[in-house]
């Protein structure tokens, strides 16, 4: 993707079905979790670069004893300065008390992190938050052990506002009003009822408060904590926690916005953001590794049991599309797929455009992640090719030559690698010329491979913003002095701001907002968007479910062709002398590319959850006003 978007986030959970010391004997190390741990998280660092934390949990320690760790970053190389810290912990125990070396008893009382119970996390910050204290995991500590509650997750609630005031009826007084705390709150509220309830219940059953505990841990219904502390919300979410006495779950929601993929064995219970992660960690076969069903969680026991338990009723599946476009890695042979069908679908538009000239066409992509669904453009194009090959020489049989048929066999597909992403060019001066420079060389191009006839076809795995589309890519193509320059896009145009974990909230930035915008402007029918405007405030008190997006009607009137062309234009200027078209991905062709994740609100404004509606709602009414704010 040229344009920087950031997404939120990836979790990675480890609890160890065995004792630390089988992991000793068999793979030579009591750290056996901590560096499986840390192989996850390095796995996944693409999915958070901005922050990172790791937590463990001590089963059975002793009163006295330390039995969570936790450790979080916020530094420039986040994963690796957590545990840098760790195995400068762990090394500086090992030098200080030799007698440690070959004990992991002793190594499990004195020596943290090395937990059978292991949460990690990385995050992308949004909305300028950025410090540490915004970095999973959270801790909601308490001298009760089974009170303790660590919360890692990747989500956003559309709600947030609804649940921040329920937590104050129900008299706490949050600390802070972001959902990760809202949701950490109101799970710790139900916890602790469940915790007072089952104890009240023991004591009429004759248990002292000390035999109390072992009967707490073993009677806890994890399930039902939460089915009660979920009940309002509202969003997309793959909620990790673990509790201080060795539970814990990871709750996916219930349209399966976001992924969470798990795998157990007789020594591990596993789950992650992505599929192959756990593969390469683990070294399991992909029909080893399940998803986890939305609504769903995955809950262990202390005692390992370990259940699949229904806490949501699912709504329609309406899992994130952007993973498989963009965000998850293209490792995983379904997403390796659809990626390459996206490119192939395209190939229809692409030939229509450059009037099936492939020979005098040049194919290449926007660095890195585009590469793969460019393999399939690619495959598409060589089958139009050699289409072409095949119709020349039947037209051309009653006076073929060798040397004729040997000309047309020998014409090549021709594939180059044109843009060249240079280091992170930091835009350390502010002034907005000087900035706009220092954009505009991001990329490099490589020179020679391009002629004055050629149309020049780059494919990017999405265009949101356009801004380095604008300001450095397609001023780089124009140096080669293509005759066309064809940016084609394997999603589909962004209309709408999501609200589900991806930083796109604000509508002003999308610039297929911004050609709705302009070809309004040009038709004379510029007071619709008050007349949107006035809709969307009249629903400012309406309950969620009352909602609609009337954000539609802006481009209601115009088709994807018409809004495609008017981007073109915004993204090129005077200077650039190559004619430029954008071709965008159908959202038709999107589903059968992407067939099990068909989220694509961005795309349609058909929003999974009642917040959606709101959201967008919200977004244009910030935009119409002129306000900078989040519109969740």
């Amino acid at each position: 993707m040229s344009d920087a978007l950031k997404h939120e986030c990836g979790i990675a959970f480890i609890r160890l079905l065995k004792p630390l010391s089988y992991y000793k004997e068999k793979y030579g190390s009591a750290f056996y979790g901590v560096n499986k741990m840390y192989l996850m998280m390095e796995k996944q660092h693409n999915r958070g670069q901005d922050g990172a934390g790791f937590a463990s949990i001590k089963l059975d320690t002793s009163p006295g004893e330390r039995y969570i760790s936790r450790v979080r970053s916020s530094k420039s190389q986040p994963i690796q300065d957590i545990f840098s810290q760790i195995n400068d912990r762990i090394n500086k125990e090992l030098v200080d008390h030799p007698e440690y070396a070959d004990d992991v008893d002793l190594q499990k009382k004195n020596i943290p992190y090395i937990g059978e119970v292991l949460l990690g996390h990385v995050r992308y910050g949004t909305f300028g938050k950025n410090s540490v204290e915004s970095v999973h995991p959270f801790l909601r500590q308490n001298n009760w052990m089974h009170r303790n509650l660590i919360v890692a997750g990747n989500f956003n609630m559309t709600n947030n506002d609804v649940l921040f005031d329920n937590l104050v009826r129900l008299g706490q007084h949050p600390k802070d009003k972001v959902d990760t705390v809202t949701v950490m709150e109101k799970i710790g509220h139900f916890l602790d009822s469940e915790v007072a309830k089952l104890y009240k219940k023991l004591k009429k059953e004759g248990f002292n408060k000390i035999d109390a505990s072992p009967q707490i841990v073993e009677r806890l219904n994890v399930a039902k904590i939460l089915k009660k502390s979920s009940r309002d919300w509202d969003g997309g979410y793959a909620m990790a926690g673990m509790l201080g006495h060795g539970d814990a779950f990871v709750l996916r929601d219930p349209a399966g916005i976001r992924p969470a993929y798990y795998y157990k064995d007789d020594e591990v219970v596993v789950v992650a953001s992505e599929r192959p992660v756990i593969q390469t960690v683990f070294n399991v076969d992909f029909d080893d590794v399940k998803e986890l069903d939305p609504g769903k969680a995955i809950i262990v026991k202390k005692d390992g049991n370990t259940s699949i338990k229904g806490i949501i009723e699912p709504l329609e599946r309406k899992a994130c599309s952007f993973e498989r476009i963009y965000f998850s890695r293209g490792s995983d042979a379904e997403i390796y797929e659809e990626r390459k069908k996206l490119g192939r679908l395209l190939m229809p538009q692409v030939l229509k455009e450059i009037d099936h000239d492939t020979v005098n066409t040049v194919f290449s992509f926007i660095p890195n992640t585009a590469e793969t669904s460019f393999y399939g453009m690619v495959e598409a194009a060589q089958d139009e090719l050699n289409k072409q090959k095949n119709e020349t020489i039947l037209s051309e049989k009653e006076t073929l030559t060798d040397e004729r048929l040997s000309e047309i066999l020998s014409y090549r597909l021709r594939t180059e690698k044109i843009a060249i992403k240079d280091a992170k060019l930091r835009t350390f001066i502010t002034e907005d010329s000087s900035r706009d420079d220092l954009v505009a060389h991001v990329y490099d191009v490589t020179y020679g491979v391009v002629k004055q006839e050629d149309n020049l076809v780059i494919i990017d795995d999405s265009i949101v913003r356009g801004t380095t589309l604008k300001k450095s890519i397609i001023k780089m193509m124009d140096r080669l002095n293509p005759k066309k320059i064809v940016i084609v896009s394997s999603a589909p145009q962004i209309r709408y701001p999501d609200c589900y974990g991806i930083d796109m909230a604000r509508l002003e930035g999308l610039v297929a907002f911004k050609a709705a915008l302009e070809l309004l402007k040009e038709d004379g029918n510029y007071d619709l968007v008050e007349q949107v405007y006035e809709k969307c405030k009249a629903q400012e008190n309406l309950e969620d479910s009352e909602v609609q997006n009337f954000v539609k009607e802006i481009y209601s009137g115009y088709s994807d062709q018409e809004i495609s062309d008017k981007i073109a234009e915004l993204l090129s200027d005077n200077s650039v002398n190559a004619d430029v078209k954008i071709i965008y991905q159908t959202v038709e062709n999107l589903h059968s590319a992407c067939p099990k994740n068909l989220g694509d609100w961005y795309f349609t404004g058909d929003y999974p959850t009642i917040g959606g509606n709101r959201v967008v709602n919200k977004a244009f009414i910030n935009f119409f006003e002129g306000k900078n704010e989040r519109a969740y």
